[in-house]
């Protein structure tokens, strides 16, 4: 993404705190204008963090000015006092900015158990406010990374009668990756104006098909949250009746997080295969989850996929542990890339070993499942499990 890239009514700031590392900013302040509107989206994980306790409590008091966010640590299973802590850190922003405390939604990510080292954000927080600028979001991205190896930012701008629509996103995320949502943030803004409630339901429409079809390794963080603002600035307003210009919305937003999405899969702690699972012809959305997770999540599917081994048994056991009622295996069908592996519950005749390693050789694979047992599809991204996933998360706290 462009550096010089804005989005008006948007200014974003980091400094170092050094709350886990020195070598990269760690705290990043993010201004809202005002009059704009905000959604958010957060851990369904009940052992959510503190910060996550009090931006939803905040959210829902008035609408946010400031965003904060740290990492290196994620006060998460601080109790009360990491609580406190969350929001002693509010309230350090609101009296640096002059405004409430209530108007600061708090977000943290890294290490879990641990008490947030509030007597390093004071200065940390006076400098990222210094440092305030439109074209902060780089910036912000890599503050807020943690075994993240790399920054994650997508942007799309289009038009609607004329005017020019931006919208700008970053992610962070490596590990502990599943839907509802992720380890993860995200935060996505726009110069369009978006109703409240409008913009509540886009956010979830697009979530829902790029945060929430993404997996790691299937472990649900306590620190998710997803921002979507609008600021308005661009003086054209979306709205329920204007259908065609609320679809080009919907679109472009999705289009954003999808990439935001696979960026942290692309990243994944240790990964070097990106993997698309695509289940079809389900009964319902439901099934072909269930399907498409219980391939993601198999271990010996991913580590199958780690060292190019194209041992698709694997891809129909865990098809047939997926829980799915009365499947009947005589119209099922599995294809690797472009190599068939069954047809219609029988093994492709066309199959060769060479064929299938070739494919498993790929940096980025697709599979593909045909239930046969109605209309439904729903995609799934993942990634494979390597030495690395194991010696990354072995060595987190060290």
């Amino acid at each position: 993404m462009d550096k010089d890239l804005a989005i008006e009514g948007i200014l974003l700031g980091t400094a170092s705190a050094g709350i886990r590392q020195t070598e990269r900013d760690d705290i990043a302040v993010i201004e809202i204008c005002e009059g704009s509107n905000v959604a958010a989206v957060f851990t369904r994980n009940a052992f959510c963090a503190a910060p996550v306790t009090i931006a939803k409590e905040h959210i829902s008091q008035q609408a946010p000015r400031y965003l904060l966010i740290n990492s290196g640590n994620a006060n998460a299973g601080t109790g009360s006092e990491g609580y406190q802590d969350g929001l002693q850190t509010c309230q350090m922003l609101a009296e640096t900015v002059n405004c409430s405390s209530t108007s600061v939604l708090p977000f943290s990510t890294g290490v879990i158990g641990e008490r947030l080292p509030t007597a390093l954000f004071q200065p940390a927080i006076e400098t990222a406010v210094q440092n305030l600028k439109e074209t902060g979001w780089s910036d912000v991205a890599r503050a807020i990374m943690t075994t993240d190896t790399r920054p994650k930012q997508a942007e799309t701008s289009f038009e609607i009668n004329g005017q020019t629509i931006t919208i700008v996103g970053i992610s962070k995320g490596s590990g502990m990756i599943r839907p509802d949502m992720a380890t993860m943030l995200a935060y996505v803004a726009t110069d369009a104006e978006v109703e409240q409630e409008l913009l509540n339901s886009c956010l979830n429409n697009a979530i829902d098909k790029s945060f929430n079809r993404i997996t790691v390794d299937g472990d649900t963080s306590t620190n998710d949250a997803c921002v979507l603002i609008a600021t308005g600035k661009s003086e054209f307003c979306i709205t329920q009746e204007q259908v065609s210009e609320l679809e080009m919305f919907q679109a472009a937003l999705g289009n954003v997080c999808i990439q935001l999405a696979k960026a942290i899969i692309k990243d994944g702690e240790g990964a070097t295969k990106f993997i698309t699972i695509e289940v079809q012809g389900g009964q319902d959305k439901e099934e072909a989850l269930e399907v498409a997770y219980t391939i993601a999540h198999s271990p010996l599917v991913k580590t199958a996929f780690f060292a190019s081994d194209p041992n698709w048994g694997r891809l129909l056991a865990a098809i047939g542990r997926a829980g799915i009622t009365d499947l009947d295996i005589s119209k099922v069908s599995v294809t690797l890339g472009d190599v068939s592996l069954i047809e219609a519950g029988e093994p492709a005749v066309t199959y060769t070993e060479e064929q299938g390693a070739a494919v498993m050789a790929e940096d980025e694979i697709s599979i593909y499942v045909d239930l046969a047992r109605g209309i439904a599809t729903e995609t799934v991204w993942t990634c494979d499990l390597s030495y690395d996933y194991v010696k990354i998360n072995a060595e987190y706290r060290t």
